[in-house]
């Protein structure tokens, strides 16, 4: 596992100019070093682009992008069984802390990934196979300047919407009223998208979806959090 993910910090510096993350790694603890050299085995699927990856058809699939500490994914594998979800992470302790929750909790229906989710997308997800994408609180790069690198951008929402089955939903939430606006606005002018909000803009948080701590904290401090979901049709 850390060969490959050295391997991939390589590419990271030398392929694609923009990606769907910025790589921050914070200091492993000895726990998550061990999630990452005993448990990815296990529950890691590794990146590879000559190996699409099946889907059973008979249960839904939940893909989420970019899953930090992993403990709101966790919560929903939990929560939903009968289900199975997939998780992408490039953030080292968040991988190892989310491989030693789902060894804890016993889970058999997650499974998590650790690479760029653009090329993920583009070389191991079939079209037409999931019935959710959610992708919460992903950078907003809020300078003007760097907007361009936010993950939310016409071409990826028109590469997820490849993915997703008809009557798939495109789960956004965000804490950043500017990035709420322009995920808004992608969204919207998206061809084969319907906004799933009563009001033509943001959606109550859907209870499936755990408030994690970070959020709490934000809402104490009285930030504003906008989810958006938008149903392929």
């Amino acid at each position: 596992m850390n060969e490959q993910l050295n391997n991939h910090n390589q590419k990271v510096k030398s392929n694609r100019p923009i990606r769907s993350f910025v790589l921050r790694q914070g200091r492993l603890t000895k726990g998550q070093e061990h999630a990452l050299t005993n448990l990815w085995p296990i529950y890691g699927i590794e990146y590879d682009s000559n190996s699409p990856i099946m889907f059973d058809q008979d249960c839904s699939v939940i893909l989420e992008i970019g899953f930090g500490m992993g403990a709101s994914l966790i919560t929903m594998a939990k929560n939903a069984p009968n289900k199975n979800f997939i998780g992408i992470e490039v953030h080292k302790p968040g991988i190892g802390a989310c491989l030693m929750a789902i060894n804890d909790n016993k889970l058999s229906n997650l499974k998590v990934m650790c690479h760029d989710a653009v090329e993920i997308f583009e070389n191991m997800i079939p079209n037409h196979s999931l019935d959710k994408v959610q992708i919460f609180f992903p950078d907003p790069w809020h300078k003007a300047r760097h907007n361009k690198r936010r993950i939310i951008q016409p071409k990826f929402v028109e590469l997820i919407w490849q993915k997703l089955k008809l009557g798939g939903v495109l789960h956004l939430a965000t804490d950043w009223q500017n990035y709420a606006e322009h995920m808004l606005e992608v969204l919207t002018q998206a061809k084969g998208y319907a906004n799933l909000s009563t009001t033509g803009d943001y959606v109550p948080r859907p209870e499936d979806r755990p408030i994690t701590k970070f959020e709490k904290r934000g809402q104490n401090l009285g930030h504003g959090v906008w989810d958006l979901q938008f149903i392929k049709v």
